[in-house]
């Protein structure tokens, strides 16, 4: 049996279909005649900084998935929210598999394997019963435990209905369509964009067992996180962008927050990031 066959036979996941059909298709109405506003557009734009940099790039992925740097609980606590918006599912599911990608990275049980195809990579995975559902578990059990992370998981789609509310009563529908339906949709696409463009376009600076590769388009939509090859070589490191040309607005977020004295413990690869 291929691969490919293996991943057809696999059931379908109607709820997480239902819900990207669903958002994907209310994002839409966002472009019709009287919902475009550029105020919309504006908070669009400052919801993705908030939960695809300060949400997924610096807090989910960075600061709980790796632990490359530490920062006070509270912070913590407050970029796992952040995360929470995105609604890429609750914090414990999201750093489960990308530590279980980590671990197996374009092998055959890698959820998102690279090697059977974009599509896959992309989303295809997502909308399928991926077995590695079944051992997210046994990759949080540093964080398995905790309350916060507990609520986040349990109430982050709650948390986007809230806030659904709280843009309707500021600008109305267009905040909505603009700052829920198509925040999202892009939110989405670019962190997807890593599982899937960053192992097939780009370059590769050192030679990972992954098909890996550092795309810079990727890096401009994910605050840095194409710089994807670096990652895989050096996953600990807080800084992506190893070369002076590769811009990481995560890692200087990241460094800004050490000369604030909120960021401690900064792990960074074993490499020269000056030449």
């Amino acid at each position: 049996m291929t691969a490919a066959t293996s991943d057809q036979q696999l059931s379908r996941d109607w709820v997480t279909l239902s819900f990207m059909a669903i958002i994907h298709g209310i994002a839409l109405l966002a472009f019709l005649p009287g919902n475009f506003s550029w105020a919309a557009i504006g908070v669009a734009l400052l919801l993705h900084w908030v939960t695809g940099c300060l949400g997924i790039t610096l807090g989910w992925h960075r600061l709980i998935s790796h632990r490359s740097f530490q920062v006070p609980k509270w912070l913590e606590y407050f970029f796992v929210f952040c995360g929470a918006l995105a609604c890429q599912h609750g914090p414990l599911v999201w750093v489960g598999l990308h530590r279980h990608h980590h671990a197996y990275s374009d092998q055959a049980n890698d959820h998102h394997d690279s090697n059977k195809g974009f599509w896959w990579s992309h989303m295809g995975w997502m909308l399928r019963d991926v077995p590695a559902r079944r051992d997210i578990e046994r990759f949080t059990r540093d964080i398995n435990d905790d309350p916060v992370y507990l609520f986040f998981e349990k109430y982050f789609l709650a948390l986007q209905v809230a806030l659904g509310i709280v843009l309707y009563l500021a600008g109305g529908w267009p905040f909505v369509l603009w700052g829920i339906f198509v925040r999202l949709v892009v939110v989405y696409h670019c962190t997807w964009f890593v599982n899937s463009a960053t192992h097939k376009f780009g370059y590769r600076t050192y030679e990972t067992e992954d098909k890996s590769t550092n795309c810079w388009w990727v890096a401009l939509v994910t605050y840095g996180e194409g710089w994807h090859n670096n990652h895989h070589a050096y996953q600990y490191s807080a800084r992506h962008g190893l070369k002076w040309w590769e811009v990481d607005i995560t890692w200087m977020t990241i460094s800004l927050l050490e000369k604030l004295g909120l960021a401690k413990k900064v792990k960074l690869a074993n490499t020269p990031t000056d030449s």
